[in-house]
């Protein structure tokens, strides 16, 4: 499946209005009313609704109740936390397919914006919760994506604390390209939606740094930028050793 641009996925989900949503979902293999008997896919949409976002616009708040959990139908959302001191750390990313919300307790602990424009299905977790427990297959669905997600995390601690920039920013770039052959998209080029201060901010650089090692990058032969929000992975070999640590910039 080629490479869609954001546009190209907000309208997709034009189909949606109206109807049965889940029959003409745009996430295709990575939907979760896909592989569902009809049982659960008839009681899952029935607790569904459709978010649409503009670009920046707030899908809730730190501290908000945690009423709900979403999967991006289009665009891509960040989660982030701000510290007392206005500095900001982006938690995670999340793109077509991905499921976000949970939350340990009854509180979001984060922020989450749209970066891009975006449409989202809603889930209710206290009826969704309910429905698991007796939709064995949804069920299993659910928490792959939610330990997917996690896993991703325990990757960011280990990219936090222990990485130089240029495998920060090497880890990222692969990871994002293996996200979107997760979902049915192209290894490269890929979409890379957000701008070097959302990135410099999920990394734990400053925008310097990542601007600086972009461009050492793109000087190495191992990434191209032929429009905004699009990144071609060049030397993706290249670029998993110098995310593992295994090879250095000249």
């Amino acid at each position: 499946m080629a490479q869609t641009t954001v546009a190209a996925q907000l309208a997709e989900t034009g189909r949606m209005d109206g109807g049965d949503p889940c029959s003409s979902c745009p996430l295709g293999p990575v939907s979760l009313c896909r592989s569902l008997p009809e049982a659960e896919r008839q009681e899952l949409l029935a607790l569904q609704a459709t978010v649409r976002l503009g670009g920046h616009e707030t899908l809730f708040n730190e501290g908000d109740p945690a009423l709900h959990v979403f999967i991006p139908l289009a665009g891509a959302v960040k989660l982030y936390k701000m510290m007392p001191d206005g500095r900001r750390q982006i938690t995670g990313f999340f793109f077509r397919g991905d499921l976000f919300g949970f939350s340990a307790g009854t509180v979001h602990t984060t922020t989450a914006e749209a970066i891009v424009p975006c449409v989202l299905c809603r889930l209710p977790v206290a009826r969704l919760e309910g429905l698991l427990t007796r939709a064995p297959v949804l069920e299993r669905l659910v928490w792959g994506r939610a330990l997917a997600s996690l896993a991703r995390f325990e990757e960011q601690v280990l990219l936090l604390g222990r990485k130089s920039a240029p495998e920060k920013l090497a880890s990222f770039l692969t990871g994002i390209s293996d996200r979107a052959v997760a979902r049915g998209d192209v290894a490269s080029p890929v979409l890379v939606p957000m701008g070097r201060a959302d990135i410099a901010d999920y990394l734990g650089l400053t925008i310097e740094t990542v601007s600086r090692t972009l461009t050492r990058f793109r000087h190495e032969g191992l990434i191209d930028l032929p429009r905004p929000g699009t990144m071609v992975l060049r030397d993706a070999a290249r670029l998993r050793r110098l995310a593992d640590g295994l090879d250095t910039l000249g």
